[in-house]
């Protein structure tokens, strides 16, 4: 400290504001290639994990040359009103993924009560719940889950929650609305 103050010491009113803030906004541009280099390696293994798990009924790999977008699917779990459909989806990966999460919708119409017209998709671990440790294939778990397990008490689609509770009703709607897959041969 004493070598900054000597070195200063002319002008006195840089001396505590400038030089600390320019000293420290230097360094952050290495900090963020050397992030970029982080996101780029985590999406690599996440890719590569969730390839190798085997793990049925989900699927998610880079669009052509860009790891940062996504196109996910994944399929209705059985003994569902959502039994027998697939879903696409897209995951939309920040720079500073994975301390933010992605940001994922659904491409394929779905009739939800936590999904709305467009495709937006409201679950807490893409939100206020989001945690590092969660990576691609723990998000499209949850979607599948949700899927059969909504929150109906905070709808973004509350035609879709009014009919949950009448499954038969509800399967009928889905199945209208052509989101229906066809079935495996």
């Amino acid at each position: 400290m004493a070598t900054m103050n000597n070195q200063d010491s002319n002008n006195s009113n840089n001396r505590t504001a400038a030089p600390p803030t320019n000293a420290s906004k230097q360094p952050l541009p290495t900090p963020k290639a050397v992030d970029t280099q982080s996101v780029l390696k985590r999406l690599q293994s996440e890719l590569m994990a969730l390839m190798m798990s085997g793990d049925s009924g989900i699927s998610a790999f880079p669009e052509e040359d860009n790891i940062f977008c996504w196109k996910g699917t994944i399929s209705g779990s059985k003994d569902t009103v959502f039994e027998g459909t697939e879903y696409k989806l897209s995951l939309s990966f920040p720079n500073d993924y994975p301390f933010k999460p992605p940001k994922v919708k659904f491409e394929t119409g779905c009739f939800h009560p936590n999904v709305d017209l467009v495709g937006n998709i409201c679950l807490d671990i893409l939100q206020d719940k989001w945690s590092s440790a969660y990576d691609v294939r723990t998000i499209l778990i949850s979607i599948q889950s949700l899927l059969g397990e909504p929150n109906t008490s905070s709808p973004l689609n509350t035609q879709a929650a009014a009919l949950w509770s009448n499954q038969e009703e509800y399967r009928k709607v889905v199945v209208e609305k052509h989101l229906y897959k066809k079935p495996n041969h």
